[in-house]
């Protein structure tokens, strides 16, 4: 008997450290490892379109080293590499060292699109962009010697009509003020649709630049004025698994591919189109790309990494399971999807001057810094009461000044500058109580929103906002974007208007007036605007050289 308890006594110890091993083992498979998220995307850089074009580039080489091509007959090739139509490559020499400008020419005032190749040369490589569809285009290129005189040719390009997710989409201006918007000499409203091919319109809503390459959600200019486009090998495919750093012609630098089974979708219907990275991404200064994803687990669109452009692999993942309160996933319902978007991350903005990441994660109605060396928590911005979270996340959360909103939904957070007592920020408010929204105002309007942030005091101070007038006709529960222009001017895009039938992007002053009113209607295949942008085309640090 006395044998029989002791091993009893034995055994408790033994099955305590299992159950313990057992609870610790369920709790690690609910958060997968790094080693394991990054075996689950799978990233890595390919080639496939940069060989598709390789015998283009090798016929814009030759051209560029043929002696016969000059300005009074150069070499001309509309949409050189097959996936910008509305782009054109004119290259010739000259006798003497040159600078090259080209006008496109507008249909009405301040629309002509003008831009001007960098440096000086004898050789020149004139990236075209601009141009009308279905139309016989005017562009005037303009040579200047060093000495100061001049020479011009006129070329008429004639291009091809819209595709029809293009054509389908009737675009409607109802306000534009040429000369209170920010357009300047080359800029152009990019429409980032959630699918489709992303287009670019003029101050009367003409099509100027589309690319042929469906994408969805991202689509980011780089600082050498490259695009970074989420797209998928073909527009057959349901999954956008393709990542590509092209420009404005089309060509393709770089292409990383991820592993289409980590998808997801936000309607939860496996037969809808899914991506891998989702909802935003940008390049760092060390030209890594940092990509929200999808990382394979029960869990969806709450982890961040950072893809290597060198080897296309993941270099850092950040959890955002590890950095927030367990209880804000573990009690979060799943989708009919069978998977949990409790925090639905749907924007990242980096600032260099301090290592440090802002994000928007919508399902929680908070915005949030993070250091991006550590994962530390700067600050909070969110609903939920302080009391309802942990103690030690307590010093970390901002206190609204009086009439301060509280977000709900928010979407494109992001960094507008910095002063010596903390930063102004800028993002698009839906104004949807999801968890932890302001229940009052919830659906009444969408806008919008500067906040001014003391990182000192921890408050968070409302400065400007644009929308709350226009009340539930411009109220989106999805979907949105708002970007500070040159100027001063706001671009405020509603891209959920009327429950999806619509788009409206609004350009307003300083003081809430319009100066610039687009709809796009009839959106094709869910082809919302998701992000509308004011781009130069093509920016200063853009250089086109067919032999790098």
């Amino acid at each position: 008997m006395r044998r029989r308890k002791l091993l009893l006594l034995g055994l408790i110890p033994l099955m305590l450290l299992v159950l313990v091993g057992c609870s610790s083992s369920s709790k690690d498979s609910e958060i997968l490892s790094t080693a394991q998220i990054k075996k689950n995307i799978g990233s890595k850089l390919i080639s496939t379109r940069e060989d598709a074009q390789k015998k283009s580039t090798e016929q814009y080489q030759s051209a560029a080293k043929n002696k016969s091509y000059t300005l009074s007959d150069p070499y001309v090739k509309v949409n050189p590499y097959k996936d910008s139509p509305l782009t054109a490559l004119v290259i010739f020499k000259t006798d003497k060292v040159a600078k090259v400008s080209y006008t496109v020419t507008g249909k009405t005032e301040k629309t002509s699109i003008t831009n001007q190749v960098k440096g000086y040369q004898k050789t020149h490589q004139v990236p075209i962009a601009g141009l009308y569809a279905d139309y016989n285009n005017t562009v005037t290129v303009t040579v200047t010697y060093k000495d100061g005189s001049t020479e011009q040719k006129v070329l008429h390009l004639q291009t091809e009509e819209l595709p029809k997710y293009i054509k389908n989409a009737k675009i409607v201006v109802s306000k534009n003020d040429k000369s209170k918007m920010d357009i300047g000499d080359n800029k152009l409203t990019l429409m980032n649709r959630t699918t489709k091919e992303p287009f670019a319109i003029d101050a009367d809503g003409e099509v100027r630049w589309y690319s042929t390459n469906y994408s969805q959600h991202t689509i980011e200019q780089t600082d050498d004025g490259h695009f970074l486009i989420l797209t998928k090998k073909n527009v057959d495919s349901t999954v956008y698994n393709d990542l590509i750093e092209t420009d404005v012609l089309g060509r393709v630098y770089q292409e990383y591919s991820f592993n289409s089974k980590v998808k997801s979708n936000d309607s939860g219907n496996a037969k809808d189109e899914a991506t891998v990275i989702h909802h935003d991404l940008l390049e760092l200064p060390n030209k890594d790309i940092l990509a929200t994803v999808n990382d394979g687990s029960k869990y969806k669109e709450d982890v961040m990494v950072q893809i290597s452009h060198k080897t296309g692999k993941i270099v850092k993942v950040i959890d955002l399971k590890k950095i927030l309160p367990s209880s804000m996933y573990k009690n979060y319902k799943a989708g009919s999807d069978g998977k949990i978007d409790w925090f639905h991350q749907n924007a990242v903005d980096y600032d260099k001057s301090d290592n440090t990441i802002m994000i928007s994660g919508r399902n929680q109605d908070m915005i949030m810094k993070l250091n991006y060396k550590t994962d530390k928590i700067i600050w909070i911005y969110s609903g939920k009461s302080k009391k309802s979270w942990p103690k030690k996340y307590r010093s970390k959360l901002l206190t609204p000044t009086k009439g301060t909103t509280i977000t709900g939904g928010q979407h494109g957070l992001y960094q507008l500058s910095k002063d010596k007592n903390g930063e102004n920020i800028l993002l698009y408010d839906n104004n949807v109580d999801v968890t932890n929204g302001n229940k009052k105002t919830s659906g009444k309007y969408s806008q919008a929103v500067q906040y001014h942030i003391d990182t000192k005091k921890m408050t968070i101070d409302q400065t400007w906002a644009y929308g709350k007038s226009l009340g539930k006709t411009n109220f989106t529960n999805i979907i949105g974007y708002a970007e500070r222009e040159s100027n001063g001017n706001t671009l405020v895009d509603f891209g959920y208007k009327n429950n999806g039938t619509e788009s409206n992007v609004i350009e307003v002053d300083s003081s809430g007036n319009q100066v610039f009113n687009v709809t796009v209607k009839n959106a094709s295949s869910k082809a919302y605007v998701y992000r509308a942008y004011r781009l130069e085309f093509y920016p200063q640090g853009y250089v086109f050289d067919v032999n790098k």
